[in-house]
């Protein structure tokens, strides 16, 4: 029982490389569907625009659902402004520091792209000296420089940028031989290649599931609901799956899969937690276990939606969460062992 790591890490790369900020997922969801298809499978999306797929198991009383979601952190253009330049807000939550420096792309209703970086008003120490360290990085100070002959509005405008347009930030995808994946968006592409890699497993290896298994891939989880709506009603367990934040006072590790047992939105199922535990200690894996009191996972979102259902939430470690994240294809493979020894397990 295994996962081809090779053929999930090249998906994932293959992933990161497509923008998509919430609410601009279409081109990755489209991705996605190729691949599944490829695979022997019927994806269909709901109307809110994720993808959703279902394979076959024992159980029909107690459907499973495996969840994950592909849309990134990203901006939108909030404000052309006197100098040519844009004014942002903010997709997702995230440090404007994590983001100053970056090449980004401007997406405009016309499906025409212009690039840019993102700088601050006074960016240069030449110019500014001492206001520049101090400065404080927000939407106010924060802006799009587009890699274009522009110096007012109106030369923006010509070029087809407006309020409104998306902006997507370079993922810098870099795989280093030593098994070190280095990323924007591992948060959480990650889990999603996570999950086609599992269904692949599924399917080449002819597994039988311990009950029928609904995989959602939702689209609008960085903005809080993206797996409020869309799953079946009669799902009895539901674990999501999304990155491990490694840091100081935290156990989770890039190369190893982690149990979050409590995040913002309050403790996670305990008996499921303990049963995925256990499962772990069979298979051989390091199961990490943390808490997360700034966190929130699209199992949250569904039973905040009152999805009637034991939860749980898992994923690969990654270090600097929504900044220039790194994480490991060993945490890509361990949390793929979790997950298949998970739905071929019986709930006892």
């Amino acid at each position: 029982m295994g996962i081809d790591v090779d053929a999930t890490v090249s998906l994932l790369a293959d992933l990161l490389r497509i923008p998509s900020p919430t609410g601009f997922t279409g081109r990755a969801v489209s991705f996605l569907e190729t691949k599944l298809v490829a695979l022997g499978v019927t994806p269909r999306r709901t109307r809110k625009g994720a993808l959703i797929w279902t394979l076959p198991g024992r159980d029909v009383d107690a459907p499973r659902a495996i969840a994950a979601h592909v849309d990134t952190l990203g901006a939108m253009v909030r404000e052309l402004k006197t100098n040519g330049r844009l004014k942002l807000t903010q997709v997702g939550g995230y440090d404007w520091a994590t983001v100053e420096g970056e090449h980004c792309t401007v997406h405009m209703v016309s499906g025409a792209v212009v690039s840019g970086t993102i700088v601050n008003t006074k960016q240069s120490v030449h110019v500014f000296g001492a206001e520049l360290r101090e400065l404080k990085r927000d939407e106010k100070v924060m802006e799009v420089r587009l890699d274009a002959d522009v110096s007012t509005p109106d030369d923006v405008r010509a070029l087809g940028v407006g309020v409104g347009d998306f902006v997507s930030f370079e993922p810098r995808v870099t795989l280093l031989e030593n098994g070190f994946i280095k990323s924007r968006h591992l948060d959480n592409k990650a889990a999603t290649a996570i999950l086609v890699g599992v269904t692949r497993a599924i399917l080449e290896e002819d597994l039988t599931l311990a009950a029928p298994t609904t995989f959602f891939i939702s689209n609008f989880e960085e903005t809080g609901h993206g797996a409020s709506a869309g799953l079946p009603a009669n799902v009895a367990e539901l674990v999501a799956v999304d990155m491990a934040a490694v840091g100081e006072g935290q156990t989770s590790s890039e190369h190893t899969v982690t149990l979050c047992v409590k995040d913002s939105s309050g403790p996670y199922d305990h008996d499921l937690g303990l049963r995925l535990r256990r499962l772990a200690a069979d298979v051989g894996l390091d199961l990490r276990v943390d808490t997360y009191p700034t966190y929130s996972s699209d199992a949250s979102a569904a039973l905040r939606a009152g999805l009637e259902c034991r939860a749980a939430l898992i994923g690969p470690g990654v270090d600097a969460s929504h900044a220039f994240e790194r994480t490991h294809r060993d945490a890509l493979e361990a949390t793929a062992r979790l997950l298949l020894a998970y739905l071929q397990a019986d709930a006892t």
